[in-house]
């Protein structure tokens, strides 16, 4: 600890000296204790801050990786393709699609059932009402001006709707002005095909619809079915498929494709018909070349991050982590992982799948975008299984990523060293915080001690001219 002087200057003169100063040069003198705390603690945190860094790239470095073992993830994607995406398109192929070609042929489209009655004024009263089914379902009655409702087209159509019966009804204007009722079944394909009831279908109870204000030369105002309720015919792989939609997915397991038309073909007869579609459906190498070429990338950067802790800042400081075991860990785990080997096939170690090390002996890892793409394409259920077989590649370096990083879980290498940091500060900033306590009180009492011992200097003038005042009486002599 450090010497503390006091300057009374002359000790008659009454000017004393600066408290606030002598107080502030004692606390500094006590809180030098505090320094080899504060130094250790900045060490810690800049540890921490190195060692969280880290972490977050091992991170990243093991959602790659989840990326290629996930049995669902890009190594199951699929891509689909149309011979004619005029006829039939392609919308989705799930990680369940199996690769191979598929011939579809078109042999009609579905149709959602529609049906219209004539056109009348907009203005014009109806009376009666409507009668019709969906399918096979039971006969249903609207009739006009029920329940307040207008007794008009646009009455009759949002009474339909109001009622829920399985179809969309509106009312559609012509040119002219006047409007037409419509139903659209909402069920589509076969099953929602509409059927208006009439004398023959439903003799107890037809469609009595009429236009009272101008009386229309059809029955119902002209109502009746204009589109058949039908169901797409494909057949696919030699096997017939029906859908109630365009939007077939139930005939090639995990793809969902679009039927557009049914196609034409010239025979060599003369006679046309449908066409054969092809419907090719491939594993997703574009995605997956991306994907390893991230890992690749990802991991180039996490063991750059991990060397250049080895080294000193610009200010010739070294590193947070230089010399530490974790560092050493860290090294030599991401290292290892790439030079294991796997099996006994085409695709047994990364050097097979075109990654190999650098030139530049940094542990760093280049990828040759051929040398995968030949592997992806020539033997990809090894490269699955490299990646996602128990014991190969993949489960591997998952171990080794959780052993290394923040998993507290798991005990990762990163994960103890953050918490063996936090208990160190955790007791160097209680001592820091009990020994600032401790001099915050000692400066209380100081500054009131000086404060005291300041009072009595400044007084010894007055003390001094009190005597002088009193010899002068006693002896008549006059001080000087």
């Amino acid at each position: 600890m450090g010497n503390v002087g006091l300057n009374f200057g002359s000790a008659t003169s009454g000017e004393g000296f600066d408290v606030t100063s002598t107080v502030n040069q004692i606390v500094a003198n006590l809180q030098t204790v505090e320094t080899p705390w504060k130094n250790r603690l900045t060490d810690l945190q800049a540890r921490d801050t190195a060692l969280t860094s880290l972490g977050m790239q091992l991170s990243t470095l093991t959602n790659d990786l989840l990326a290629l073992t996930d049995f669902q993830g890009i190594m199951a994607a699929k891509t689909g393709s149309s011979s004619d995406t005029g006829v039939l398109q392609l919308s989705f192929a799930s990680a369940t699609a199996i690769a191979g070609t598929h011939t579809v042929l078109i042999q009609n489209l579905a149709q959602t059932s529609s049906a219209a009655s004539d056109a009348i004024q907009a203005s014009d009263i109806l009376t009666g009402g409507i009668t019709f089914k969906v399918g096979d379902g039971a006969w249903q009655t609207v009739d006009v001006g029920d329940s307040s409702t207008q007794s008009t087209l646009a009455g009759l159509s949002a009474a339909i709707n109001a009622a829920g019966l399985g179809v969309q009804a509106s009312v559609l204007t012509n040119a002219d002005g006047t409007q037409r009722l419509t139903l659209v079944s909402r069920t589509p394909g076969a099953n929602g095909q509409i059927t208006i009831a009439d004398l023959t279908n439903n003799p107890s109870s037809p469609t009595t619809l009429a236009d009272s204000t101008t009386p229309d030369a059809n029955v119902g105002i002209g109502l009746k079915t204009v589109q058949r309720g039908l169901d797409a015919v494909i057949n696919v792989d030699g096997i017939e498929v029906t859908s109630a939609s365009n939007s077939v997915s139930n005939a090639i397991p995990g793809v969902t494709f679009q039927l557009l038309s049914t196609g034409a073909s010239t025979s060599s007869a003369g006679t046309t018909g449908p066409e054969n579609i092809q419907v090719v459906i491939a594993n997703d190498i574009s995605s997956i070349e991306s994907a390893i070429s991230t890992f690749v990338d990802d991991y180039n950067t996490a063991i750059k991050a991990v060397n250049a802790q080895e080294g000193k800042d610009s200010t010739g400081t070294a590193e947070a982590l230089y010399g530490t075991s974790v560092l050493a860990q860290m090294q030599q785990g991401l290292q290892s992982a790439f030079s294991a080997s796997s099996g006994s096939g085409a695709v047994n170690s990364l050097i097979s799948l075109g990654i190999t090390a650098t030139a530049t002996s940094d542990g760093t890892i280049a990828l040759d975008l051929d040398m995968l793409s030949n592997a992806l394409n020539n033997n990809f259920d090894q490269v699955v299984s490299f990646f996602q077989d128990t014991g190969k590649f993949g489960s591997t370096f998952k171990r080794t990523l959780d052993s290394l990083g923040t998993s507290s879980t798991r005990g990762g290498a990163i994960a103890l060293a953050l918490k063996e940091d936090q208990r160190q500060e955790s007791t160097l900033s209680d001592n820091i915080e009990k020994q600032e306590a401790l001099i915050a009180t000692q400066k209380v009492h100081l500054t009131a001690q000086l404060s005291l011992a300041n009072q009595i200097l400044q007084s010894i003038p007055q003390q001094i001219q009190q005597v002088d005042e009193m010899y002068s009486a006693i002896t008549g002599y006059k001080s000087k």
